[in-house]
């Protein structure tokens, strides 16, 4: 029997938000839900459904051997709170741009 992909992404069809600190930061029905063998499922937002405007480009980087190097972004004291591979590995084009969010047990709320 083969393995499950290392990583799936599926389009979601309802509303997702992010809310945090009672703002609301993403609302979108274009989202891509990425699964990764290991890690809680993340959301994926087109820049243009996430308030840009409210985020700051933040110092650190990481780098993922199966997604690609990252960007992260902090609001106000809420610092990397949001991610974004801008050249993703081969393979991961989809999520190219897309800003995903911290989850759970944190001032971000997926709703």
């Amino acid at each position: 029997m083969p393995q499950a992909p290392r990583i799936e992404l599926h389009p979601v069809s309802q509303r997702v938000q992010v809310h945090v600190d009672g703002k609301l930061l993403a609302d979108s029905t274009n989202a891509l839900e990425l699964r990764e063998r290991g890690y809680p499922p993340r959301h994926y937002f087109p820049r243009e459904d996430v308030r840009m405007d409210l985020l700051n480009t933040s110092e650190t980087t990481t780098h993922c051997p199966f997604k690609g190097s990252t960007v992260y972004f902090s609001l106000g004291d809420n610092k990397d709170i949001a991610w974004s591979y801008e050249q993703p590995i081969e393979g991961m084009e989809a999520i190219v741009g897309r800003v995903a969010f911290i989850g759970e047990g944190s001032a971000v709320q997926v709703v």
